[in-house]
């Protein structure tokens, strides 16, 4: 895994325990074994893999001994355990008070992320949306929120969007249905600027940005949204984010990985090319 080189120290932390692990069964030993090593209880170690907790700089000393890692390796897990130790602030924590443990563990995710992949069945993905379209949507999903609370939801779904103009810009394959582009959310007014705005930002050599029409039957559908992320190193995502009615829930088990890069893969040779979907974009936006 890539050094961390920005974003947060909870990134960072979860990387440094999944190196930890691998190192670990790499050297055949058990989480009691290493906790005997370390003079502590085996939950520490399995806390610490899992990035429950941080890795202190003795105990990652006495591990780096254990599983006798070589100097180049030991120098980038450092640097990693260092960026995982730190305490900067960020922006997603100006909004705590609209923010879930879960929706900070995604911007997490999205600010050190290299490459997203993201299919939504019914709807625009964030990182896409007009202003107008997010809080047409922020109001009815977040109803016992009061007004100055839904500006916030919508200015951080504003603010995240920064990722795909930045200088280290994130790049962003995204899959919708048809239904995402007739679904009036908003009304008319509100859907057509989307449509306008899908075209723009269309247009950026970091995203692609493509539909699944109706024509594609059972080969376009998928009942849930989700969302994959990379740091880089692979084509394919290393987290993920599986949204539901109840909840939004994160998985990293190479099962759940597996079966959602496959799925996206699947739903990809389902979609339009970009070329046309443009004009599917056009063509609906004149119906409107």
């Amino acid at each position: 895994m890539a050094v961390v080189s920005s974003g947060s120290p909870l990134a960072a932390r979860r990387k440094l325990g999944a190196e930890l692990r691998i190192l670990r069964d790499r050297s055949g030993l058990t989480t009691e074994e290493v906790g005997a090593h370390l003079n502590c209880h085996n939950s520490k170690i399995s806390r610490i893999e899992l990035a429950k907790r941080t890795c202190t700089r003795k105990d990652f000393a006495g591990l780096m001994e254990l599983y006798e890692v070589d100097e180049a390796k030991r120098a980038e897990l450092s640097e990693l355990l260092t960026r995982a130790m730190q305490r900067i602030p960020l922006w997603w924590q100006a909004y705590a008070d609209v923010i879930s443990a879960t929706y900070a563990e995604f911007l997490a995710y999205e600010s050190e992320a290299v490459r997203c992949w993201e299919y939504q069945p019914l709807l625009i993905p964030g990182l896409l949306q007009t202003q107008g379209y997010a809080r047409a949507i922020t109001g009815p999903g977040f109803a016992a929120l009061g007004p100055d609370q839904v500006d916030s939801l919508v200015e951080v779904r504003m603010r995240r969007q920064e990722r795909l103009r930045d200088e280290e810009t994130l790049t962003l394959d995204a899959l919708v249905t048809e239904a995402a582009l007739r679904l009036q959310v908003g009304g008319p007014k509100t859907i057509r600027a989307q449509l306008r705005h899908l075209v723009e930002v269309a247009s950026l050599p970091n995203v692609t940005f493509r539909v699944i029409p109706f024509e594609a039957g059972e080969n376009g559908a998928s009942t849930g949204a989700f969302t994959l992320f990379s740091d880089g190193k692979e084509n394919e995502g290393d987290v993920a984010f599986m949204e539901s009615a109840e909840a939004t829930t994160f998985r990293d088990d190479a099962l759940a990985l597996r079966r959602l890069n496959r799925l996206f893969r699947n739903l990809s040779a389902a979609a339009l090319s970009e070329h046309d979907t443009l004009k599917l974009v056009e063509r609906i936006e004149k119906e409107q």
